[in-house]
């Protein structure tokens, strides 16, 4: 199988990995499946998916992008888009933004309500974020979850075969204690992890983190993306980095994390994924 590579224009070459579980138990056109988790809030795991999901559409892949935050989505308000498009032939139509395709319950309940479900209203919403949206061929769906271990993690898991986990880190050790949780539930969940990211590394907040995460989990740190005012705003504002500063440092982190993740998503079809030493 070819490799998956972004050239010198950011374009994609080759044949994008594939996990042919997707297609055999949901029956819909994806090839990969991809979850961002963090084991607390707060480390910027919806930028991290919101930027990776842009970068591998950069490459010319098929992207999609659903927000399994049920209780806070924000995915909308960091891709800059207020509403999706009308259902058509009876599902729903994801909305598309910056070359990716996205869905997230935001669009679905009223603004600043609180949704106040139990584990089975959960299950059976993420459920329909599958079944009752009108996914085309994608080669990837990156999936933002909610933060820590709950019933969300354990209904993805149960619905979708999901073909690798990423856990995203800040550089303090509180914060890579939560990780270590996160990918304990990955693993007791049977998912395969990807990696893990630090995110908002610098001055403020120090370094190290994430390399301390992947080294006592057995996995790769992935990347370091650093503290940047600018990925802030341009989530507050629908316009990610990676979209709208490709060149700028943040941009380029963010586009090599997405060729990092290709290349892993290929080691473990080739089965060379190490097992995960839980602390």
């Amino acid at each position: 199988m070819s490799s998956h590579r972004i050239d010198h224009a950011g374009n994609q070459s080759g044949t994008p990995p594939s996990d042919p579980r997707i297609q055999a138990k949901l029956g819909i056109p994806i090839k990969n499946i991809i979850a961002v988790a963090s084991g607390k809030g707060g480390v910027g795991k919806s930028t991290v998916s919101v930027n990776l999901a842009v970068a591998l559409a950069q490459t010319g892949a098929q992207v999609g992008l659903l927000d399994a935050d049920i209780y806070g989505p924000n995915i909308p308000i960091m891709m800059g888009v207020d509403e999706m498009p009308p259902v058509k032939a009876g599902k729903l139509a994801p909305a598309e933004a910056h070359g990716v395709r996205f869905m997230s319950m935001g669009f679905l309940m009223p603004p600043n309500q609180a949704l106040i479900w139990r584990g089975p209203m959960l299950h059976k919403a993420i459920q329909q974020l599958f079944t009752d949206v009108r996914w085309e061929e994608l080669d990837y769906l990156i999936v933002d979850l909610p933060p820590g271990t709950g019933d969300a993690q354990l209904s993805l898991a149960q619905i979708a075969p999901l073909s690798g986990g990423l856990i995203v880190t800040m550089p303090q050790m509180v914060s890579v204690a939560d990780a270590r949780r996160g990918a304990a539930a990955f693993q007791q969940l049977e998912v395969p992890i990807l990696g893990v990211i630090e995110n908002m590394s610098g001055e403020i907040f120090g370094s190290g983190g994430g390399a301390t995460a992947a080294q006592e989990l057995n996995t790769a740190l992935l990347g370091v993306i650093a503290l940047d005012a600018d990925i802030s705003v341009g989530g507050d504002q629908g316009l990610p980095i990676v979209a709208v500063k490709p060149e700028s440092a943040a941009g380029q982190t963010f586009r090599q994390l997405s060729q990092t993740i290709v290349d892993r998503l290929r080691a473990l079809s080739g089965g060379s994924q190490p097992q995960l030493k839980i602390i």
